[in-house]
C-alpha cells in the first residue's frame, strides 16, 4: 500500500514538469551591451521577456518588462526577432551575439504602435499593443508570421531594445543573451526533470506490482 501511495505522490511531480505553452526568460539588471553607444535609459534595459502561442486565438502573445517606466519622450523602440523556421538572418556576430537568428521581425514603438515585417506583415492594430508602466505586450496574429518550416509552437524569439534603427552599436540589450526563446517546447533541463519524474514513477509502480504478486 505504501508503494502505491509513493507512485500516486510522484505523478504530480511528473505532470508539473510537463511542457508549458508559454516561456519566459529573465535578464539581469543593468547589462547594457559593451558595444552600445546610446543612453543607458532604464526603459531600454530588459528584465524579462515572454512568448506564448495561443492556439485557440491563433496568435502569439509577446511581452517584455523593462527596468523603468516606458517613456515615449525618450528615444528607443523594441525589436523582436522571430525564427519561423528559416533563421536566415544572424547579423550580430560583431557584437558577440551570433546565435540570435531570425527571419521575420515584430517592432513595438514606445508610443504604442507596431509593425510586423515580411511578405504577410504590416501595421499592428493599436488594440493589439499594450504599454503599462514598465511593461509592453503585443498580440500578433499567426497570419502575420507565416511559417518557413516550424510549427507555431516551435517558433523562436529574441527581444532587443534599440535607441534607433541603424548600426548594431545602437542595440542596448538582448533577451535572451546570444540565444533564442522557444515558446512551446521545454528546455533540455525541463525534459530531464520530466524523464526523471517518469522513471521514478515507473520504478515505484514496478516495485508495487512485484510486492502485490509476492503477496
Amino acid at each position: 500500500m505504501r508503494n502505491h501511495l509513493a507512485f500516486v505522490a510522484l505523478v504530480p511531480v511528473a505532470l508539473a514538469c510537463s511542457p508549458a505553452v508559454a516561456a519566459t526568460v529573465a535578464d539581469p539588471l543593468g547589462d547594457f551591451l559593451p558595444s552600445y553607444i546610446g543612453p543607458h535609459d532604464a526603459d531600454l534595459d530588459v528584465l524579462s521577456f515572454s512568448a506564448k502561442f495561443d492556439s485557440t486565438a491563433s496568435q502569439f502573445l509577446l511581452g517584455g518588462t523593462l527596468a523603468g517606466t516606458i517613456n515615449p519622450a525618450n528615444p528607443g523602440l523594441y525589436v523582436i526577432g522571430v525564427d519561423t523556421g528559416a533563421g536566415a538572418n544572424a547579423p550580430f556576430a560583431d557584437i558577440g551575439e551570433p546565435n540570435v537568428r531570425f527571419d521575420q521581425v515584430v517592432v513595438v514603438q514606445k508610443n504604442g504602435t507596431g509593425i510586423v515585417t515580411g511578405a504577410a506583415g504590416g501595421p499592428l492594430p493599436g488594440a493589439n499593443i499594450t504599454i503599462d508602466g514598465s511593461s509592453f505586450s503585443a498580440r500578433v496574429p499567426l497570419a502575420m508570421l507565416p511559417s518557413t518550416g516550424f510549427s507555431p509552437a516551435r517558433y523562436a524569439f529574441n527581444l532587443w531594445p534599440r535607441v534607433a534603427l541603424g548600426a548594431n552599436n545602437q542595440i542596448a540589450d538582448f533577451a535572451p543573451e546570444n540565444a533564442l526563446l522557444v515558446g512551446g517546447v521545454p528546455e533540455p533541463s525541463s525534459w530531464a526533470m520530466m524523464l526523471s519524474g517518469f522513471m521514478l514513477a515507473g520504478t515505484a509502480f514496478r516495485s508495487s506490482r512485484k510486492l502485490s504478486l509476492q503477496a
